[in-house]
């Protein structure tokens, strides 16, 4: 089964080779396959066969044709789970960072849905299939290096109402982050167009204010405590885009300390003493992911319409950021 994209390239100042930038550009794309395809001659620019090191210019129209990986089975599996709630209708689970929501490609073991589905055949229970087995129950995701709370629904007219909950916005969701620097308004609001990176396919970008793609994002926060060169903050999504808080954070100069995707692996607006320069180093090492954290979530419960509302503290990978900073202050 092949698939077929079709994008033009944006106005960039770097030539770069195509079979760079379509891997960059689409998702699960491999250079090796992305190489294979273009020698097949199964990618034309302009309407014209290309090599592998074609260097791309501004405005250039790519159309590729990619085969399709045929889906895994997806197999349950004995996972540990931090389960903090249950009722006959849902769970609530902690995921801890590193596992990924749901199998896809590359990923199709080690995920909570292998998880819970082996959790669900222990009990004899089922999970809503809504989105299809290898969803098993899943109304929301959070980022593999996200750690914190999800809920999963265990039939059908559950997910559903739920899933109303979170596409009308009602749901609340709290999450604390890690971030580089001292923000100079200790409490506001982020509000902008969120769309797919023109140049890497595989992040989301803010859009220009005159663009009118993209979905709208809004994110509140409020410094919880500062560092030296770093701050604790509480974050509340209004909205629930992709990497949402991440983009977020990094747009304004404030990176989720640790996310290697949006700049979270450098200093940011710090004099980089020799002192500062050697804890950063420690403090990256104890801290391999971004520092993001879904603490709270709460909505009212599809049937008992009793309101419902989780906690979940922060995880030892953060707690442990913050004590050695605060330690060596």
């Amino acid at each position: 089964m092949q698939k077929n994209y079709k994008f033009s390239v944006p106005d960039i100042k770097e030539r770069t080779r195509i079979d760079k930038y379509i891997t960059g550009f689409i998702e699960n794309a491999s250079r090796t396959k992305v190489q294979k395809a273009i020698n097949l001659g199964n990618v034309i620019v302009n309407g014209n066969f290309v090599k592998s090191n074609y260097l791309l210019r501004s405005f250039d129209e790519i159309e590729i044709e990619l085969p399709v990986p045929d889906k895994q089975e997806i197999l349950a599996e004995n996972i540990p789970l931090d389960i903090i709630f249950e009722d006959e209708y849902f769970l609530i689970v902690n995921k801890p960072a590193g596992m990924v929501t749901h199998p896809a490609y590359k990923n199709y073991s080690g995920t909570l849905v292998n998880a819970v589905m082996y959790y669900a055949q222990q009990k004899n229970e089922s999970l809503s299939n809504i989105n299809g087995f290898e969803r098993a129950g899943i109304v929301h995701r959070l980022d593999k290096d996200t750690s914190g709370l999800l809920v999963i629904a265990k039939d059908e007219e559950t997910h559903r109402l739920l899933s109303q909950q979170f596409f009308k916005h009602t749901i609340e969701r709290e999450y604390n982050a890690i971030i580089w620097g001292l923000m100079k308004e200790k409490s506001g609001t982020i509000e902008n167009r969120l769309g797919r990176d023109k140049r890497d396919r595989k992040k989301v970008a803010v859009l220009h204010p005159d663009e009118t793609t993209g979905r709208i994002a809004i994110t509140d926060y409020e410094v919880i405590e500062e560092y030296e060169f770093l701050s604790l903050i509480k974050l509340i999504l209004k909205t629930g885009r992709t990497h949402q808080i991440r983009v977020h954070l990094s747009s304004i100069g404030h990176a989720v300390f640790g996310d290697e995707t949006y700049g979270g692996r450098q200093p940011h607006s710090i004099n980089l003493t020799s002192k500062i320069k050697a804890q950063i180093v420690n403090l990256l090492e104890v801290m391999p992911r971004q520092a993001l954290h879904a603490r709270v979530l709460g909505f009212i419960h599809p049937r008992t319409k009793e309101k419902m509302h989780f906690e979940s503290s922060l995880p030892e990978d953060m707690r442990k950021i913050i004590n050695k900073i605060k330690f060596s202050l």
